[in-house]
């Protein structure tokens, strides 16, 4: 039951004896604040410098004759009207235009936060600034870094140098609590010892506050809220998607060459369907949305042959088209491309090359993208799905044919998703799907799976292999559950690459996990691929596996839609960060425990199991809950356990080898 406690000045509001808000004149629950802000964008990373010009605490309050609350001071003031939810309190905001707003939460000592959509450094954010703003994730420094530095120092950057494709207003802490701000606006979360600060450059909309004794029943009440409608096609479980470049031949020969050594191929990725452009960085894609003949000659056909052996064909897309292509001119001409003040077309740069960004606030433009690039282009040609990459990169500092941009920045990903979305809808088989990297609230509704973005082909916990496990825990605390990687990662530069060792340790993980699909990489010449000689019997062994595991990742599909996270951290059951002993292993839903190999030239993994009764998946061995145990890791036999008493227990024991 909610309590609202509002006398002589202050307010409480409880539930279930949890304090959810707290307000005094000594500690107010909000301020208001003038800003002044720059933007410096490169490449999608965007440095923000600002400077306080006023800060006002709204130190009084008082209860209007409506029931709303007014928190005020200094002629400035917030109202807020307040009811009861299931689950919770919300609060809905009316604020001044042109204020920031700041807003303090109580906070319990030792209590751990988690959420704040996607991040990638760590699980818990207690004692971290979290940054609301969609970026780009990768930055070209610490690459160089890499590359050129000797291993040794390397330096690996803590989570406050690291951006978020993905950032999302909504946190969950392990004392049950959840907190959802409706903000849509530049801003950023502290969660300091004594309160959790949440500031925003405009007024959110409204504030969620939610209590429960489980994190499965916080999920659904956040889908409640923001509905859940990712899935996956039944073909996607068949097998592994594969990415290949190169051309038709190429697709169809490695498909093939794959299905014949006894892989379960359930699709090809051909990212470079529209083209390659080769740059410094690499082998990087042709920005122009339609098919090269050149290098993909007889396309369709080959659709056709592979999906007569039961693969699909998969491409890629991005809302951008790169200078002086021809699909750019076309929008160029219609006035279709986002401009700058004095009407010229504001380019962005991806590496080394410009390109123009398609207006997704004007209505024919959005028509040009569904009707042409992706129905005509796309579907017609025979796709089953696509990478739909992107969407962080929008200026604050541009002119749109409809919306402020400083407003639709962090919504911006989202608009490109329900775009995609309902090109399906509308026009698709009902058997298609596509992928994502960049998010917000909301982006649950529209993108039926997002991916973690371009790790770097190595396996440091702050851009490598590793980061995956705390980014997909993150975005399943925010709501969005369905989520996966590319195996092998992508950026890769000089002495920056994987070898066969590093490719088959993160095959094992994409094996038990929702989506199993490469990448080649943005140097495929210089990285160990799943047809090289020392991985093709572990990629055909994994794949195998993967598709075996069909009836339980429908299980887990039918969960998520739930809005219910399946790849969960240690500490999920005991609802406690205290109880967590390993930030990279995880359940997958509830049977699971996978513990990946992230240190290489090792046979061994130490593992901590979970309370319970466990199995370890290739030895048949018992092992009691817990405790922990060194197991055996070699090449190819991820540290996996299941639950000896489970639902799916003859499932998983058919797999021993």
């Amino acid at each position: 039951m909610l309590t609202i406690d509002c006398a002589d000045g202050h307010l409480q509001l409880s539930l279930n004896g949890v304090t959810l808000l707290s307000h005094s004149a000594g500690h107010p629950f909000a301020t208001a604040v003038r800003r002044e802000k720059s933007y410096q964008s490169d490449r999608g990373t965007v440095k923000v410098t600002a400077r306080v010009t006023a800060r006002v605490p709204l130190t009084e309050l008082q209860r209007e004759a409506d029931g709303r609350f007014r928190f005020s001071a200094e002629g400035h003031s917030l109202l807020v009207s307040l009811r009861e939810i299931d689950g919770g309190a919300e609060l809905q905001f009316s604020g001044e235009s042109g204020w920031a707003y700041e807003f303090s939460l109580p906070a319990e000592p030792g209590e751990a936060v988690f959420g704040g959509g996607e991040q990638y450094r760590q699980v818990n954010l207690r004692g971290e600034r979290v940054v609301n703003f969609v970026s780009e994730h990768i930055k070209a420094s610490t690459i160089a870094e890499k590359a050129f530095l000797p291993r040794s120092r390397y330096r690996e950057k803590p989570h406050s140098e690291i951006g978020s494709y993905a950032p999302m207003p909504v946190f969950v802490t392990d004392r049950g609590r959840m907190i959802l701000f409706d903000a849509a606006a530049d801003g950023a979360s502290v969660f300091a010892d004594e309160a959790f600060l949440f500031s925003f450059d405009a007024c959110p909309r409204s504030l969620r506050l939610w209590q429960s004794d489980s994190y499965p029943a916080l999920g659904r009440l956040l889908a409640g809220v923001i509905p859940n409608r990712q899935y996956l096609p039944d073909w996607c479980l068949d097998g592994m998607i594969l990415g290949v470049q190169g051309g038709t031949e190429t697709a169809l020969a490695k498909a093939f060459a794959m299905q014949d050594a006894g892989a379960k191929v359930s699709a090809v990725w051909c990212q470079d369907w529209s083209g390659e452009l080769r740059t410094v960085m690499g082998k990087q894609v042709w920005w122009n949305w339609e098919v090269d003949r050149k290098l993909y000659p007889g396309l369709r056909g080959a659709i056709r042959k592979l999906n007569e052996r039961g693969v699909r064909f998969l491409g890629y897309i991005n809302p951008y088209l790169v200078k002086d292509s021809r699909l750019y001119n076309l929008c160029l001409d219609e006035g279709w491309l986002i401009t700058r003040t004095d009407g010229s077309v504001y380019h962005i740069k991806s590496t080394t090359f410009d390109a123009g960004m398609l207006d997704l606030t004007n209505p024919e433009t959005v028509h040009f993208i569904k009707d042409v690039l992706i129905r005509q282009n796309m579907l017609e040609l025979g796709m089953s799905g696509w990478m739909a990459d992107f969407g962080e990169y929008l200026p604050v500092d541009c002119v749109l044919h409809e919306g402020d941009p400083k407003e639709l920045h962090n919504r911006w990903p989202v608009l490109w998703a329900k775009i995609n979305r309902e090109a399906i809808e509308e026009y698709g088989r009902g058997d298609e799907f596509f992928f994502c990297r960049s998010g917000y609230l909301g982006v649950q509704e529209y993108a039926p799976i997002l991916w973690n973005g371009d790790q770097h082909t190595d396996t440091t916990r702050d851009y490598g292999m590793p980061c995956v496990m705390p980014a997909s825990f993150s975005l399943g605390f925010s709501g969005v559950p369905l989520v996966h990687c590319d195996i092998g990662g992508f950026f890769s530069f000089q002495k920056l690459q994987r070898d066969e060792e590093l490719f088959t340790r993160w095959m094992e993980m994409g094996c038990f996990s929702l989506l199993m699909r490469s990448h080649e990489s943005i140097r495929p010449w210089a990285n160990a691929q799943f047809d090289a000689p020392e991985v093709l019997p572990h990629t055909v062994r994994l794949t195998k596996i993967h598709a075996a595991l069909r009836p339980y990742l429908e299980r887990c599909l039918a969960v998520a839609k739930e809005g219910v996270a399946v790849i969960r951290p240690d500490f999920w059951e005991a609802m406690d960060f205290g109880a967590s002993r390993d930030p990279y292993a995880y359940f997958l839903w509830d049977e699971l425990f996978v513990a990946p190999v992230i240190d290489l030239h090792t046979d061994s993994r130490r593992v901590h199991l979970p309370a319970g009764d466990w199995v370890h998946l290739w030895s048949g061995k018992a092992y009691e809950g817990g405790k922990a145990y060194t197991v055996p890791a070699p090449l190819g036999q991820i540290p996996v356990f299941y639950r000896k008493d489970g639902e799916f227990s003859a499932l998983f024991a058919s797999l021993k080898d």
